[in-house]
């Protein structure tokens, strides 16, 4: 029996796309591997959660509760959820290649000793499991050995799991934690509050690159496009490099990995790396004065011109559209 224990990464009150993905591919996982998909959530205070989390066709929540999981740190939850795993008996491990499932994933199966698949974009019906390499260039089938696999998914490869009308079983288990994992402590979070959209959840998304040529020029120029289309922003490596916003806007194989309907590319020539972590937009508009930059080879409009007279041209015209 194949059984898949699906990490559950909750924001505040709330699950964000990203789990209801992993939990998508969990249940797809169990159901071909012929096992049950279970969900763990590991905190303090997570009824209203767990209750939610039962709502989504899991056979069983499990809710690791102990002081050192109420914020999260990797060696706490890896100890905690890497017992939970060997008492429940799941073959697999799984998650979403969010930072933390990047951060949490391979220190779980460094304590399983297991073997893992990191950023999955298919299951295969052969006991294969399909990831992209040389920046999604070429797909790998990979097959693992052993009592324990761990995996983390693409956040962009899978549909967002739905409600499926019942409620699952949930059992509180205090959670296993060592004294080694307890020395690490939470000293604090500072986080980014922005109006605009989450960029790995938002419908429409517009970048800027190193063409922008200042962090100003962001401001000045990009941003007035973002906000009138209702957009999250995002940025190529290069322009996180050059210090123009920070790295956590950052699009592509390093960055984050993006699927919006709609991708709008200023200023970015389309670097293989850019490219990994935008391709799979449902649509993509490039806007670049060379003619030969690559992000045109993945664009299905592309505009030839000079953003800082384009950008400008394209706000008034959408402002135009809304008042009319």
């Amino acid at each position: 029996m194949g059984d898949v224990l699906v990490i559950a990464e909750y924001q505040g009150q709330r699950f964000p796309k990203t789990t209801m993905v992993a939990l998508h591919a969990g249940l797809e996982l169990a159901k071909k591997r012929g096992g049950n998909c279970l969900a763990v959530i590991a905190g303090d205070q997570l009824d209203g959660l767990a209750a939610d989390l039962a709502k989504y066709g899991v056979s069983k929540v499990v809710v690791l509760e102990h002081p050192a999981l109420k914020e999260y740190l990797a060696d706490a939850y890896s100890c905690a959820i890497s017992a939970v795993a060997k008492k429940l008996g799941a073959e697999y491990v799984l998650a979403t290649a969010t930072a933390i499932g990047k951060d949490l994933l391979p220190r779980i199966a460094a304590r399983l000793e297991a073997p893992m698949a990191s950023e999955i974009v298919a299951i295969g019906e052969d006991n294969t499991l399909i990831r992209p390499m040389y920046a999604g260039n070429a797909l790998a089938s990979i097959e693992m050995d052993g009592p324990f696999k761990v995996v983390t998914v693409r956040a962009t490869a899978f549909d967002a799991a739905q409600p499926s009308g019942s409620s699952a079983a949930i059992e509180k288990v205090e959670a296993e934690i060592d004294a080694g994992a307890g020395r690490m402590q939470f000293v604090s979070f500072n986080q980014t509050k922005s109006d605009r959209p989450q960029l790995t959840e938002a419908r429409i998304v517009v970048s800027g690159g190193r063409g922008l040529r200042s962090g100003e020029n962001f401001k000045t120029v990009l941003e007035p496009l973002v906000d009138e289309l209702g957009a999250a922003m995002g940025a190529s490596r290069a322009a996180v490099d050059a210090g123009f916003v920070p790295n956590d806007l950052q699009v592509g194989q390093t960055g984050k990995v993006v699927a919006p309907e709609l991708y709008v590319a200023v200023g970015i020539s389309g670097a293989i790396q850019h490219l990994a972590g935008m391709k799979d937009s449902k649509t993509i508009v490039a806007i670049n004065k060379d003619p030969d930059a690559p992000i045109f080879s993945v664009a299905d409009y592309g505009l030839v011109a000079d953003l800082f007279k384009a950008v400008p041209e394209m706000v008034e015209e959408l402002k135009k559209v809304k008042h009319s």
